[in-house]
C-alpha cells in the first residue's frame, strides 16, 4: 500500500513539474514572439523612413538641379567712342561703340549655344548685325561677349525723320537678339532652350553718352 502511495505522489509531482516546463516553454515563445514583432516594425520603420527621405531628395532634385531654366541673354553698358551727326538735310549719324553681350545660364549645367547675332535698329530699320559666335556659358555662369558695334544711318530711307529725331537731342536705337542651344544635365540629359532679348538705348547727343539702357 505504501509503494502505491509513492508511486501515485512520484506521478502526481511529474505531471506537475510537466505542466510547469511547458508554461515555462509558452511564455518564452511568447516573449520572444513580441520580439520578433517588434524587430519587424523596426524594421518597417526604418525602411518606410528610408523610402520617405528618398522622395524628398528626389523631389528636390527635381524642383532644383533638374529643373531647366531658360538662359537669360541682354547687353552691357555701353560705352560711346565716337559720335557724329547733323539733323540738316540730309540728316545722318555715325557712331561706334563698345558693349558685352551676356548669356546668363542659371542651370546646374552649362547651356551650349549656337552662334547667332545681334541687330542694331533705328525705327524698326536694321543698321548693323554683330555676329554672336557658337559657345557655352557654364553652369551657373555668365559668359560675356565683348563687340565694337560701328552704327551708321546710310542704309536709312530719306523718308525717315531722323533730322527731327536727331534735333530732339536724343537718338533712340533698338537692338534684338536670339540664341538656340541646349542645356546639358548629368552629362546626359540635354533640353533645348533658346533666349531672346528686346533692347532700347537711348543716346544723349549732347553728352555723346547711353542715358537709357532696358533689356527684357
Amino acid at each position: 500500500m505504501a509503494e502505491k502511495d509513492k508511486q501515485a505522489y512520484a506521478l502526481a509531482n511529474g505531471y506537475t513539474r510537466s505542466n510547469d516546463h511547458e508554461s515555462a516553454e509558452a511564455t518564452f515563445q511568447y516573449e520572444e514572439e513580441l520580439k520578433r514583432q517588434k524587430r519587424r516594425k523596426l524594421f518597417m520603420y526604418i525602411i518606410g523612413t528610408f523610402f520617405v527621405f528618398q522622395i524628398i531628395v528626389i523631389t528636390l532634385f527635381a524642383l532644383t538641379v533638374m529643373k531647366v531654366k531658360t538662359p537669360g541673354l541682354k547687353l552691357g553698358n555701353i560705352d560711346v567712342q565716337n559720335l557724329n551727326f547733323t539733323s540738316q538735310t540730309p540728316p545722318s549719324f555715325e557712331m561706334t561703340f563698345t558693349t558685352q553681350i551676356r548669356i546668363k545660364n542659371a542651370n546646374f549645367g552649362p547651356y551650349k549655344y549656337d552662334s547667332s547675332y545681334v541687330t542694331f535698329l533705328y525705327q524698326g530699320m536694321t543698321l548693323v548685325q554683330v555676329t554672336i559666335p557658337k559657345g557655352k556659358a557654364g553652369g551657373r555662369l555668365t559668359t560675356k561677349i565683348g563687340a565694337t558695334v560701328i552704327l551708321n544711318s546710310k542704309a536709312l530711307p530719306r523718308v525717315s525723320n531722323l533730322g527731327s529725331d536727331l534735333d530732339s537731342g536724343v537718338l533712340k536705337l533698338s537692338s534684338q537678339a536670339k540664341i538656340s542651344g541646349k542645356v546639358v544635365l548629368m552629362f546626359v540629359m540635354k533640353k533645348k532652350k533658346s533666349a531672346e532679348m528686346n533692347c532700347t538705348i537711348e543716346v544723349n547727343l549732347a553728352t555723346k553718352r547711353v542715358q537709357a539702357l532696358e533689356c527684357k
